[in-house]
């Protein structure tokens, strides 16, 4: 009798892959954690994790390492969503590493998000995690495209491009000894546009400053920045109300929006689809994203 094979589609496909790779992480690891910020891609996870574990509970919990200056839209999805799915939350911050004294700001207006390292180093030996499983994709920047699904931390929590396991036949080793942690990346083989695709299929929630809205912003050395009490408007500049949205989320003080009148998931495909400027480049508004820099980040202990 014949056998037949369902041909699995382009998202189909990262799907089975993701949950494969999230319960090889449940398989090897104690004591997981799943990276959960609230923006676009920890949603994807959150929905693969529901497919890799439901009925039962996540065999982990989530886990964010907050600046203190994040959008408010996104930390309210974030407890909404953690609370929706009935998982445990765990939110630890720079705020907190900053108040033992192990991040120090070189003055007030620095940027926290670079110091996030420290905090998840700290959360990490803090609950004993040995694995963290992230959302990052190869596409965002040249470091990323450097890990492996299984990338190999040593026990100071550093990142070694040079010294990291081979992954060959999609064969997975997250074994470590006490003190070592690896980071795993189930949808590191997605694209932006894959995750928008993923996320119109799914029908996923999601924080809503992603969809096109009215805001204030400033035009600063190329880049738009959101007027807000971290970003105030300098002396000189003119402020105006434009219709923006945020291909990204994170820390208010580097993240910005891009012109968008894009308000539905359809209409942000199709801009995503013909865009020639990488979601990092054209929405990261610090200094510290260039190859070299996140490279070095990363090797301290970076997401």
């Amino acid at each position: 009798m014949p056998v037949s094979h369902a041909i699995l589609s382009h998202l189909d496909a990262l799907e089975a892959e993701a949950i494969h790779i999230m319960r090889e992480v449940a398989g090897q690891c104690a004591n997981p954690a799943l990276l959960f910020s609230g923006g676009k891609d920890s949603v994807c996870m959150l929905r693969v994790a529901e497919k890799a574990f439901r009925p039962g509970r996540f065999p982990f919990p989530l886990l964010h390492i907050d600046t203190g200056h994040n959008y408010p839209e996104v930390i309210q999805f974030r407890d909404a969503r953690a609370a929706e799915l009935g998982e445990r939350l765990i939110v630890r911050s720079v705020e907190d590493s900053m108040r033992r004294g192990s991040v120090v700001l070189k003055h007030a207006q620095e940027s926290r998000n670079k110091h996030q390292s420290v905090t998840l180093l700290e959360a990490i030996e803090e609950f004993g995690f040995d694995c963290c499983i992230g959302g990052a994709r190869r596409d965002e920047e040249k470091a990323r495209a450097k890990e492996r699904i299984m990338s190999f931390r040593d026990e100071f929590g550093q990142w070694d491009p040079k010294n990291q396991r081979p992954e060959l036949w999609d064969l997975y080793n997250a074994r470590v000894h006490k003190g070592e942690n690896i980071r795993a990346f189930p949808i590191s083989n997605w694209t932006e546009l894959d995750v928008w695709q993923y996320i119109a299929r799914e029908r996923l929630a999601l924080p809503s400053i992603y969809y096109a809205h009215l805001r204030p912003i400033v035009r600063r050395q190329g880049a738009i920045v959101p007027i807000t009490d971290l970003t105030p408007a300098r002396p000189g500049e003119v402020i105006e109300e434009v219709r923006v949205r945020f291909r990204t989320v994170g820390d208010i003080t580097c993240t910005a929006p891009v012109l968008s009148t894009a308000a539905s998931i359809e209409e942000i495909l199709a801009e995503t689809a013909t865009t020639t400027i990488t979601e990092r480049g054209a929405t990261r508004l610090d200094d510290q994203t260039s190859e070299a820099s996140m490279e070095q980040r990363k090797k301290e202990g970076y997401f």
